[in-house]
């Protein structure tokens, strides 16, 4: 909304919401393709295209989600900072030094939580926090919200709403749902693209009205009221993003583990030692990527236009013309191809838009900044 203002704001996020939609839905309508059913999205474009296509998807698809891992820890890293803040106005500890903390943290997570179904009941307890974090931002900001000046501006920022909607691993996501699945698979896109948007319009267009373009990127930052409330959204937005995190890391663990042949017992002294160097590895690698660019927003941008475009758009669409060519009339297979070319252009203009913004934070900003 910063970006984009009312008008832009809330017709992208609503165009973003469909068009994210429909493009899921192609893939969901693949899961089952060829007579098997393809739990991983490299599987897939690797079914349909050739081995070549299985390691583009995999790369593609890897960087996404390291991102998605980066981002979650600078959320952490946000979050604490505003407590510390709340209590203490003083400058002693940094946003890098909460960044390390959060990294550390989510470190020990994902040493108790050896693959994605042991989540369970963390699944719930992050709901709660979430909705937490929600109710109270979302609160404090309408009360703020009778006293905010507020100024609009209209610049494109495109790819980081098609990264704020899309993951490029709903393959993976719904690998163990029951059958029939992809009727299963749609229900639940249904659910997620219609009450599951609701919270995130809300927190948005909650925060621009209070705000406007003052906005911080991390919401609590602008937030008054009293200092338990605020504290208590802060805690619940830390834990909520240590446990988010985890299903994005997911794939690569199982990756990581797949390849090194880990498995048996998750207490087994290998795969607990395991567990500890590598993902302990790929967690520090995360977080000090997320310590060392203050300027993530705009890495994630780029991230949107080099991975979440072609994943989500450009070959959910050509994918679903290659497995269904004969089935299809001449107006589905041109709408397809339409899509396939607006999003590959939207692709291009995004990418040189994110590294001009980089190019322009990069003088701004120097690493580890405090932010």
């Amino acid at each position: 909304m910063v970006h984009l203002g009312w008008v832009g704001g809330v017709v992208g996020l609503i165009l973003a919401t469909f068009i994210s939609l429909h493009a899921n839905t192609l893939i969901a309508k693949l899961h089952e393709f060829g007579g098997k059913r393809h739990i991983r999205y490299r599987d897939l474009a690797g079914f349909v295209y050739g081995p070549r296509a299985y390691y583009v998807a995999w790369v593609a698809q890897y960087v996404n989600l390291f991102m998605i891992n980066v981002g979650y820890i600078m959320i952490s890293g946000l979050a604490l900072k505003a407590i510390y803040t709340t209590f203490r106005d003083d400058d002693a500890m940094k946003l890098p030094y909460f960044i390390a903390i959060a990294g550390f943290t989510y470190c020990l997570f994902a040493m108790c939580i050896p693959h994605l179904s042991a989540l369970r009941v963390w699944l719930g307890v992050s709901t709660l926090l979430g909705l937490l974090y929600i109710t109270t931002a979302v609160s404090l900001s309408l009360r703020d919200g009778a006293h905010a000046n507020k100024i609009f501006t209209t610049i494109g920022a495109s790819a980081s709403l098609t990264f704020a909607f899309n993951t490029g691993m709903l393959p993976e996501i719904q690998a163990t749902v029951r059958p029939p699945v992809v009727s299963n698979m749609m229900k639940a896109l249904y659910f997620q693209f219609s009450v599951g948007v609701l919270p995130l319009y809300a927190v948005v267009f909650m925060g621009y009205w209070a705000y406007g373009n003052s906005t911080s990127h991390y919401l609590l930052n602008n937030v008054s009221g009293p200092a338990w409330l605020k504290t208590a959204a802060n805690v619940s937005a830390f834990l909520q993003s240590v446990i988010a995190m985890h299903i994005f890391a997911s794939p690569m663990f199982e990756y990581l583990d797949t390849a090194y042949g880990i498995r048996g017992s998750a207490l087994a002294f290998r795969n607990v030692s395991f567990r500890i160097m590598v993902r302990g590895g790929y967690v520090a690698l995360t977080t000090f990527v997320a310590a060392a660019l203050p300027f993530i927003g705009d890495f994630m941008s780029l991230t949107g236009a080099i991975s979440t475009f072609p994943l989500t758009f450009i070959l959910a669409n050509h994918m679903y013309l290659v497995a269904n060519k004969q089935n299809l009339t001449s107006s589905e297979k041109l709408w397809h191809w339409l899509n396939v070319c607006f999003f590959g252009l939207m692709a291009a203009t995004a990418t040189v838009a994110a590294l001009r913004l980089i190019a322009v934070h990069y003088k701004t900003y120097h690493i580890f900044a405090n932010m």
